[in-house]
């Protein structure tokens, strides 16, 4: 009985470790893909009535995006802005219909070989069946990006979606 409970539990964290390190390949496989123009395989993975909150301020990522077609316009800005990002970690807790993660993620900005932005950012993540419902971004310095737009309309480089 003891060695049945002990090999269940072994399995259990084993399972937990693979489906980690799958959803960690396959947001790094998104993220790729986010930086070298193309957000559509990291959009795929919200649902339809998803939730993306931002930190305010007077800058192109400000506030809740809400929705798949707001999310879209989101990402556009984060392609448009030159934005290149890395997942460092990622921990999940709950089960696969109903999972929480936390994320840790680097991004920066480059334009004419200047860097014009860095920044660390924790996100907090909810999924539904595998498709993400909430996500919040929360950044070391949310001074820097007030910088980085500013930067960014210096270059002119304006909002996609304006």
């Amino acid at each position: 009985m003891r060695r049945g409970l002990l090999m269940g539990i072994v399995a259990a964290f084993g399972a937990r470790a693979l489906m980690n390190r799958l959803l960690l390949a396959q947001f790094r496989r998104s993220l790729d893909s986010l930086n070298a123009g193309d957000y559509g395989p990291l959009l795929a993975s919200y649902a339809d009535d998803a939730v993306l909150h931002f930190n305010d301020g007077p800058h192109r990522w400000a506030g809740e995006h809400r929705g798949k077609p707001a999310i879209e316009r989101f990402l556009q800005e984060f392609v448009g802005a030159g934005l290149q990002g890395r997942i460092l970690a990622l921990w999940t807790a709950g089960p696969p219909w109903a999972m929480t993660m936390a994320v840790r993620f680097d991004d920066e900005a480059r334009a004419g070989g200047e860097q014009l932005y860095a920044n660390r950012v924790a996100m907090v993540i909810r999924t539904r069946w595998g498709r993400v419902v909430e996500q919040q971004d929360f950044y070391e310095d949310s001074v820097r990006i007030l910088a980085f737009e500013q930067a960014l309309r210096e270059h002119g480089i304006e909002p996609v979606a304006a």
